[in-house]
């Protein structure tokens, strides 16, 4: 249970008792709160062990989800959706910060774990971008929200749809913050079934319906359109209903152009420049793949693993010698790097 014991580790003893003390936790009143910081821990976790399944669970799948928000990417997604980001900065901890707002702000709690979804799967398989009218407003009324809900459960055949429209920031790659319209999606899937222990511990099969998660996210000052979702045909319907009922503008399949690199630099040894304020301590190439420049039928994949001594190209020196793919002949199509961020205390 790494998370829990970074929950009682790692939160202040304020934060700590506010959220034990609420009723439906169930933590005895006879608590000694009186135990020094650095010795509450081991005490909070006995009495956690000596509670009731149900009670344990619940604790166990409360600090997940608010230890899930306490790194970089967690504190940034907070961020973006807090009524006061500057209140959120004068609290002792990111973890601190994640409670709060897990008790004192549950919808925006959740809106940061959608912005997280998001942000986690852009510019990867589940990602399609458009570009749109700029300066729309998004819709959020009552009837315009029941048309976009309806449109989705008549393309999915989804008999129960959620969805969750908020403002929230993004963090450029510049640096600079710009204005988003989040909108997501959950929806009902197809009847499965799971294996479970009932009651009396027998093996038992659980018929459910999963639940899916989407995510739109709208630019009103360039008129860009992001969909993460599990297909292709899911991705377009859903930016085909958000367009046409939030936006209220007809729908143009025009594609939102995406970053392009020059990865040839990596052919040889690269330094990457750093700036020391971005506390980043070094960055490593881990994978590079290589196809031919008169056959791309074929790929060439060097990996250096973390604990390898020596860099990609003096592995793929050794290894080939004159005969590395590290050379004219041969184009760069894919590199995977690792960044290293000096720790922060805190």
């Amino acid at each position: 249970m790494p998370a829990l014991s970074a929950f009682l580790r790692k939160m202040p003893v304020e934060a700590l008792r506010e959220y034990f003390d609420r009723p439906e936790i169930g933590l005895p009143i006879e608590f000694d709160w009186s135990v020094p910081e650095a010795e509450l821990p081991g005490p909070l976790m006995r009495a956690i062990e000596e509670m009731s399944r149900v009670q344990r669970d619940r604790i166990l799948n409360d600090a997940e989800r608010v230890h899930a928000l306490s790194d970089g990417p967690g504190q940034a997604a907070l961020h973006s959706v807090a009524e006061d980001p500057a209140f959120l900065d004068g609290l002792a901890n990111p973890h601190a910060r994640s409670l709060w707002m897990f008790l004192k702000a549950q919808d925006r709690f959740r809106h940061a774990e959608e912005v997280g979804f998001t942000e986690d799967r852009r510019r990867g398989r589940m990602w399609a971008g458009y570009m749109t009218e700029v300066a729309r407003v998004v819709q959020r009324d009552a009837v315009t929200r029941q048309a976009f809900v309806s449109a989705i459960k008549a393309f999915s055949g989804a008999a129960h749809v959620h969805v969750d429209i908020f403002d929230r920031v993004r963090t450029t790659h510049e640096g600079d913050e710009c204005d988003l319209v989040q909108v997501t999606i959950y929806r009902e899937g197809r009847p499965d079934d799971l294996l479970r222990f009932d009651d009396k511990g027998a093996l038992v099969r659980q018929a459910y319906r999963p639940v899916f998660e989407a995510a739109v996210t709208y630019e009103p000052s360039t008129g860009g359109i992001e969909v993460i979702a599990h297909d292709k045909v899911t991705r377009q319907e859903i930016v085909r209903a958000a367009v046409t009922h939030l936006l209220g503008i007809e729908f143009t399949e025009n594609r939102l152009p995406l970053r392009c690199y020059d990865l040839s630099v990596l052919l040889t040894p690269y330094d990457f420049p750093v700036d020391e304020e971005d506390r980043i301590e070094g960055v490593e190439v881990r994978e590079l793949r290589l196809m031919p420049i008169d056959d791309n039928g074929r790929r060439v994949t060097l990996e250096n693993m973390a604990r390898a001594d020596g860099t990609i190209w003096s592995m793929a020196d050794e290894m080939f010698d004159a005969r590395t793919p590290l050379r004219e002949g041969f184009v760069i199509t894919r590199a995977k790097l690792a960044v290293n961020v000096a720790r922060q205390s805190g």
